[in-house]
């Protein structure tokens, strides 16, 4: 495996994990419209660059399934989801939605700086077929990003200061 297969790799994993997560917050917040239905679309792209990579990986000989990810929820979270109704309170859904656009948000910024490093090397070796994948998947990762902060900045100055 050389540095393209194994970022290839690398970022076929993070998409489907990014995709697999926005689909779990459009379902825990589905009170929330504008994060339900973004989060829904957002997902949309992940799974598209999914496909992408799989395809763009056979030519380099790496075989990648582009079924979507199934998340599951960390071990973790579901002690602290049991404990939690075991005492009788959960944690405010506020707060549950800021930890989870964070969550995204450096989630995305993981896949960035691997679309980043895919564009570099694909200009590096001149590989065309890299660095259109890379130019066309990679706005898309920023603009997942750009949600996320601008959600995180409109929810959190009131929610933290009403704790």
């Amino acid at each position: 495996m050389n540095g393209i297969t194994l970022t290839l790799r690398v970022l076929h994993h993070g998409e489907r994990h990014l995709a697999g997560e926005l689909l779990t917050v459009a379902d825990r917040h589905s009170t929330e419209h504008e994060v339900h239905h973004v989060a829904k679309d957002l997902a949309g792209w992940s799974r598209e660059h999914v496909e992408r990579l799989t395809g763009t990986a056979r030519a380099y000989g790496l075989e990648l399934d582009d079924a979507p990810a199934k998340p599951a929820p960390g071990l973790l979270t579901l002690v602290r989801e049991k404990a939690a109704q075991a005492v009788g309170h959960r944690p405010e859904p506020g707060l549950l939605l800021l930890r989870d656009l964070r969550d995204l948000h450096l989630d995305a910024a993981e896949n960035s700086l691997h679309w980043e490093m895919l564009a570099q090397v694909a200009q590096a070796s001149k590989d065309t077929r890299l660095l259109d994948l890379a130019s066309s998947c990679h706005p898309q990762t920023l603009r997942q990003m750009r949600w996320t902060n601008t959600m995180i900045k409109n929810i959190s100055p009131q929610l933290l200061t009403s704790l």
